[in-house]
């Protein structure tokens, strides 16, 4: 199972084998000789064969980016590693070397051929990325699981497998196993799979299949629910009301709550917690756009349009003058209309800068209003939240009342535990037990209300600040392009005088 020898010394794969390899397999005419005189671009070789090498670990290839096509079959590879910026590689074939783990393969998310046979791998693993496999050869390795191979099955596109070699293709039910659980696979171990053999493992599994149907389905289910309680989790943080559309906020009042646990268990407690409100709301965004940029853009091409058009009749003119005075003045003249044009275009991009200066301000404007209207709907809601709390209290206060009368008369009929009873013979205890409680209830919402309302001006802040500074590159940008623009006209002129 191990790698290819020969007679020649292990070596390491650098650019100089790199570059003789792409060398030998190019063409060997004149047009050979050309590349090798001018040098070679690694990022548009396409194959690369480096089979039969000695080569020891896999390295130097983050230049091959187009590369789709790589051998390295019966050398003296360990491990997998270095193909990170192979993203375009569809065929792989790391076949008769020493290779112990499948890894290394995050990146080749276009493979379609993986060829690991004649290693000593035992379990198949790390592949989850290579969602457009359709061939894979894994004969004479050390896989002894069978389950192992039912890692496969989320290759929708995998057409040929083989495993010939392993300890798994001696178990007796393997080519019935592998018929029954990849029935879209056309051939195992170089051989056609029929229907008949399909059918009868499908007969044979038929229970098994079932119920992994019905478990793939539930865990598809579960994972489709839990990307959907992701998204909507996603869409609330976006609008910086997270948790606040079910109980968490309720439950966190009373996580801190020392005695929250033992009120609970009096019947008239138990039932006002049922009955208190939980509050579902979140944000709509509102955006805008402006038609200065495509207006100036606009002006712009039609100012450079009409000089363009004009400096090229200059040029030619200039091209036919033999009088070195009069050439002068022409060449002067130019120079003023560039210098026109330069202002021009400067005073152009100050309209252009004072419009948006104005869109932003406006925008600044009403995204304020925005979210002061926000602030104000938050600050209704929280305050209603205050006032559910402050209700829940009186209540409970009442029942605790009620509860400690008929503690001291010894006419508590309730089934409650010890602990409980004990903590009600005491008055002080319970109302400062409540207090407290209550105080941490409302500092729970205060806290709410204040990071949320906080949250929501720091993102408009961050908002404005960042569309300045957006557009202040921008302006710089077109700025410095006006100016080379300018001295490459000028570096025109230059030849004239």
């Amino acid at each position: 199972m191990s790698g290819y020898h020969g007679k020649s010394e292990p070596i390491l794969m650098d650019e100089e084998i790199l570059q003789k390899a792409v060398l030998e397999q190019g063409p060997q005419d004149e047009a050979g000789l050309i590349a090798k005189a001018e040098g070679i671009d690694f990022n548009e070789v396409l194959k690369l064969c480096l089979q039969y090498k000695n080569i020891l670990k896999i390295d130097h290839l983050w230049e091959f980016t187009s590369l789709t096509k790589l051998e390295l079959n019966n050398n003296l590879i360990k491990k997998i590693e270095g193909l990170d910026c192979l993203v375009n590689l569809t065929w792989l074939d790391l076949s008769f070397n020493n290779i112990e783990k499948i890894e290394g393969l995050e990146s080749l998310r276009k493979l379609e051929v993986l060829n690991l046979s004649n290693n000593r791998i035992p379990v198949i693993e790390n592949m989850d990325t290579l969602e457009k496999l359709t061939l894979f050869c894994f004969t004479n390795n050390l896989l002894g699981q069978l389950d192992n191979v039912l890692y496969l099955k989320m290759f929708k596109n995998l057409f040929t497998l083989n495993l010939l070699g392993n300890p798994v293709s001696k178990d007796d039910d393997y080519k019935s196993f592998i018929a029954a659980y990849f029935p879209n696979l056309m051939c195992l171990d170089y051989r056609y799979l029929d229907d008949k053999t399909k059918n009868d493992a499908s007969i044979k599994y038929h229970y098994v299949l079932e119920k992994m149907k019905r478990d793939g389905l539930q865990m598809q289910q579960a994972a489709e629910a839990e990307q959907r309680q992701e998204a909507e989790l996603q869409l609330h943080h976006d609008a910086f009301v997270e948790f606040l559309n079910g109980s968490y906020l309720f439950k966190n009042m009373f996580k801190d709550d020392p005695e929250a646990d033992k009120l609970h268990y009096l019947p008239e407690v138990a039932s006002l917690l049922h009955t208190y409100p939980l509050l579902s709301w979140f944000s709509n965004a509102c955006s805008g756009q402006s038609k200065a940029v495509p207006h100036y853009q606009h002006r712009a091409s039609q100012i450079l349009a009409h000089f363009e058009q004009q400096h090229k009749e200059r040029i030619e003119k200039l091209q036919h003058l033999p009088e070195a005075e009069l050439l002068k003045v022409k060449v002067d003249h130019c120079n003023d209309e560039i210098d026109l044009l330069c202002n021009n275009l400067m005073a152009l991009d100050f309209q252009l800068i004072s419009q948006l200066e104005d869109i932003i301000k406006k925008f600044d404007i009403n995204l304020s209003d925005m979210v002061g209207s926000f602030s104000e709907t938050v600050q209704g809601i929280f305050a209603q939240c205050r006032d559910l709390e402050d209700n829940y209290n009186e209540k409970v206060r009442e029942i605790a009342v009620a509860t400690l009368e008929k503690v001291a008369k010894d006419n508590l009929e309730e089934d409650v535990p010890d602990d409980v009873r004990l903590l009600f013979t005491d008055k002080d205890t319970v109302m400062d037990a409540l207090a407290t409680g209550h105080d941490n209830h409302l500092l729970k919402i205060n806290d709410r209300e204040t990071q949320l309302i906080t949250r929501i001006n720091a993102w408009k802040v961050a908002l404005i600040k960042r569309i300045q500074d957006i557009e202040l590159k921008r302006s710089r940008m077109r700025i410095s392009g006006i100016h080379r623009y300018m001295d490459y006209l000028r570096e025109q002129l230059e030849e004239f005088q």
